[in-house]
């Protein structure tokens, strides 16, 4: 594990290897989103039940998270500044071809691209990738059943605080048609990343990791190079490596809650493959390693003391757009009548899930984000969530099961090649022509 001086100097690292981006920027003095008072706002002091001192109490960690917060990624955003040398789509090209054939294959692969594939190719020390191939069967059934209604939910709870959703706002994604490609891409990297062998070297997991972090990368490069877009002295950096945990480990957190609430400090061996399943995912998407805990009590630790240095403020022009417009947005073209009662269902399924899960099952402030509820969104949760456990108990019953099991597993990665198949072609890049200042 690196120590605090490591961190903060390949933090600081950043303006002397892209000086064009980060050269401006004041390293030494942590960002207005950054919340270390005692009587600050966070994301932390929304949540009942949690004591934020505690986890300030951790002034190592703390000072760890402090240093994350500044933390792009370096060498991501030093393959994505080569945009105005080969061009948007060319850089996306050699990506692709790099992570289907083999960096050594791709022609002129500039040295950027090299450093950023051995990165990815690196194998970390504690990896077992036993433990999360058996990972993935083991979320193949979630994944199948519970996800498709899930997604748009679990989606728009990283908008909830302007201070980690202004990047999202900034890129377009406060439009309908924006935001639907949002979600199917986030649907399709965690989708895919569950099919078998798909987070090694050459599987497609390991391809859309890539993707998805040259996406985020284009991000910065286009809004750092912007004059007058992004005020790094209220916001930091934009979608810094810290902000990838939200997405990258929430059923992790949620499972490591349920495990302390059960008086347990282990997980049975196949929770602990599902961690090994989210861990490598998120280090493979540039996630610093030591904030990868592999027992519940470190991961809600970590989780917790992020949330509590995260300032919080709802900014409706901001987080209430972005919510709006996810919530509206059409994700499913079809017009079957299959199709539109699977629509029906995933809108009210969503927009209850999303406030039993995020908002505690507080109706009123979901009233208040735009987010409100009624008695047919309640009914309708009601009798989906009753199918899909009987799915769900189904599908985990017949795993148990001498040769079943691998035919109930099969039947789960068909379906979910179907679900792939329509979400569309995920194209995992940004359009700055599109970015507008996200203003409240």
């Amino acid at each position: 594990m690196p120590d605090i001086a490591a961190i903060a100097a390949k933090v600081r690292s950043q303006a002397d290897l892209l000086p064009a981006l980060y050269g401006q920027i004041n390293f030494d003095t942590p960002p207005e989103r950054f919340a270390d008072g005692q009587d600050d706002r966070t994301e932390l002091s929304e949540v009942k039940g949690k004591k934020r001192a505690e986890y300030l109490a951790d002034t190592e960690l703390v000072a760890r998270i402090r240093e994350y917060s500044m933390l792009g990624d370096i060498t991501g955003d030093a393959y994505a500044a080569l945009i105005p040398q080969y061009g948007f789509r060319r850089l996306v090209d050699m990506l692709i071809e790099a992570c289907d054939k083999g960096v050594e294959v791709v022609e002129g692969a500039p040295a950027e691209l090299v450093a950023l594939i051995a990165e990815m190719e690196r194998i970390p020390d504690w990896l077992d990738m036993r433990l999360v191939e058996q990972g993935a069967k083991a979320e193949r059934n979630s994944a199948a059943n519970i996800s498709p209604f899930a997604i748009r939910g679990a989606f728009i709870a990283t908008f909830l605080n302007k201070y980690s959703a202004l990047p999202m706002a900034l890129t377009g994604t406060l439009s309908h048609a924006t935001a639907a490609k949002r979600v199917k891409e986030t649907a399709t990297f965690f989708t895919t990343t569950v099919l078998p062998g798909a987070l090694k070297r050459f599987g497609p997991g390991f391809k859309a990791a890539a993707m998805v972090r040259l996406m985020h990368s284009m991000v910065r490069v286009n809004v750092l190079s912007r004059p007058g877009m992004w005020d790094s002295k209220v916001y930091g950096i934009p979608i810094p490596q810290l902000d990838q945990m939200p997405a990258g480990l929430i059923p992790i957190y949620f499972m490591s809650e349920k495990v302390l609430g059960q008086g347990r400090t282990t997980f049975t061996p196949e929770e602990r493959a599902k961690v090994e399943l989210a861990r490598y995912r998120c280090y493979l998407l540039g996630l610093p390693e030591d904030l990868l805990a592999d027992n519940p009590t470190d991961i809600v630790r970590i989780w917790c003391t992020r949330s509590a240095t995260l300032r919080y403020e709802y900014d409706d022009a901001i987080c209430g757009g972005l919510l709006r417009a996810t919530m509206e947005a059409e994700l499913s073209k079809d017009r079957s009548l299959p199709g539109r009662v699977f629509r029906r269902l995933e809108r009210s399924f969503s927009r209850v899930f999303f406030v039993n899960t995020f908002l505690k099952g507080d109706e009123a402030a979901a009233a208040q984000v735009g987010v409100p509820l009624d008695g047919r969104d309640k009914a309708l949760y009601a009798a989906t969530m009753a199918a899909i456990l009987g799915q769900t108990l189904g599908h985990k019953i017949a795993s148990r099961l001498p040769v079943l099991g691998e035919v109930a597993d099969q039947m789960l990665v068909s379906r979910l090649r179907r679900q792939l198949a329509d979400y569309g072609h995920a194209e995992f890049t940004t359009d700055a022509a599109k970015y507008r200042p996200a203003t409240s």
